[in-house]
């Protein structure tokens, strides 16, 4: 496929876009703007986004999609809670993961990968299980870091959005596809970001 091939199919894609899937990319950049800012506005901005997604990764056949949107819903609630709950009379602050960690998160990652692409592949009509089922881990271990306010959250984004520009691109959501290159940009954005804070208050 060429480039003026990709070009013809993004702008296919624009025009049959719906008014839907325009409101639910507005507002899921938003969130991600406010996730950068630590504004706590992000839960309630990214809970209407997911819930639009819910509906239409299911009308694609983006079944691992429609789960992490789900998943997304109930942590966004989640981590509402934890970044406005006082421990101590403070908030909750941004950390790094220790190695420990690490470990964990990976093996998190890796065990949702796996029942993801089994669930996908024998009980469902997915054409994309391994695709699928790999973008919905990657979101899953990113969503629960952010909820926590782990800096490495933005590096799970950062994979998301990756493995995520494809794989709305061919399902015809070319706008959501868009979507997933600014949030790659924003992930990266907000990595620097968070980095910068975490070393700010360490030298406090």
């Amino acid at each position: 496929m060429t480039f003026l091939d990709l070009w013809q199919q993004f702008v296919t894609g624009l025009q049959a876009t719906t008014w839907l899937e325009y409101f639910a990319v507005f507002f899921g950049i938003a969130s991600v703007l406010l996730s950068r800012l630590e504004n706590i506005w992000v839960y309630p901005t990214g809970i209407i986004n997911t819930t639009i997604y819910i509906y239409l990764s299911i009308l694609g056949g983006l079944y691992a999609e429609a789960s992490v949107n789900v998943y997304y819903t109930v942590m966004s609630g989640v981590g509402w809670v934890l970044w406005t709950r006082q421990k101590d009379g403070q908030t909750l602050h941004i950390t790094a993961s220790n190695a420990r960690e690490w470990a964990w998160t990976v093996g998190f990652f890796g065990l949702c990968w796996l029942v993801l692409y089994l669930v996908l592949h024998h009980f469902t009509s997915s054409t994309v299980p391994v695709a699928d089922g790999f973008a919905a881990a990657s979101a899953y271990t990113g969503m629960w870091l952010m909820a926590r306010k782990k800096l490495e959250n933005w590096l799970w984004w950062i994979v998301t959005n990756v493995a995520s520009i494809p794989l709305y691109f061919v399902k015809g959501y070319v706008f959501t596809s868009f979507q997933y290159l600014v949030f790659l940009v924003l992930a990266v954005m907000g990595y620097v970001e968070w980095r910068r804070k975490l070393r700010v208050a360490a030298a406090i």
